[in-house]
């Protein structure tokens, strides 16, 4: 039987909405976004329900609330990123943005050339053949990669891959983190892999990445975690001379 009561529509939630403009991109940081009476009037509802979404953004780093002027989108660094719901947005919304991955990709070359040498230093069987299993997958679906589902399934397994690298470190922190992150980091795999030029060139790098790390040889990881990571940067047209911190990344003397 079927009830003659029907559910109230659920309103339209402000925060989802302008996350979807600010992390792609028609918001960029210093901005200001709608006021509230014209976000009331736009989206029909009221001002106190208005004030609880932009609360949301505001938690989490991503607005702040002037007062006598509105809201303004704040820096990318002062944005909770490691945030669920963050994380959540950045992965639905920010693929546009060419702003926003270039802010992955530069943290990316921070970090993983130096995970890549410490895996190489660390890593233990059954890390290994997490790793080469990965590789396996990236291998097999690349070569059946004709549709959807399959180009899916080539970005899971490069994902899996670079995970492997992180646990191979056998740091905790760097293993929580590269779960925190997969989401960002697997917007950017899938992105890079639509648009790579040469998909074996890519596998290629890859293999040259997991071979350093099954050969122990720390300082030949890192150069190969930066050839991977190069190859992302060219196939999504960005720039990968310098990292976030304003300098080329160089691998360090000391490395053993």
């Amino acid at each position: 039987m079927t009830s003659s009561f029907n559910k109230p529509e659920a309103r339209p939630s402000i925060a989802e909405h302008l996350a979807e403009e600010i992390f792609g991109g028609r918001y960029h940081p210093g901005d200001f976004v709608p006021r509230e009476l014209d976000l009331c009037e736009r989206f029909a509802i009221n001002r106190s329900a208005v004030r609880s979404d932009l609360r949301q953004l505001v938690d989490v780093g991503i607005i702040e609330r002037i007062s006598g002027h509105g809201s303004k989108v704040r820096e990318y660094s002062e944005w909770h990123i490691l945030d669920a719901q963050v994380t959540d947005w950045l992965t639905r919304y920010a693929a546009p943005n060419p702003d926003i991955q270039r802010e992955i990709l530069a943290f990316r070359l921070d970090v993983e050339p130096y995970v890549a040498m410490t895996a190489a230093k660390r890593a233990k069987a059954r890390d290994l053949v997490a790793i080469e299993e990965a590789f396996e997958g990236l291998g097999q679906n690349l070569r059946n990669a004709t549709c959807e589902e399959e180009r899916r399934l080539h970005s899971e397994c490069d994902v899996a891959f670079h995970e492997a690298i992180f646990k191979a470190t056998h740091n905790i922190v760097w293993a929580q983190l590269s779960h925190i992150l997969r989401p960002s980091i697997y917007m950017l795999i899938s992105m890079s892999n639509e648009s790579a030029s040469d998909p074996e060139e890519s596998l290629e790098r890859h293999r040259r990445l997991m071979e350093s790390i099954r050969l122990r040889r720390p300082k030949e990881a890192f150069l190969a975690a930066q050839a991977v990571l190069a190859g992302t940067a060219d196939a999504l047209g960005l720039e990968h001379s310098a990292s976030s911190l304003g300098r080329s990344v160089e691998l360090p003397h000391t490395a053993p």
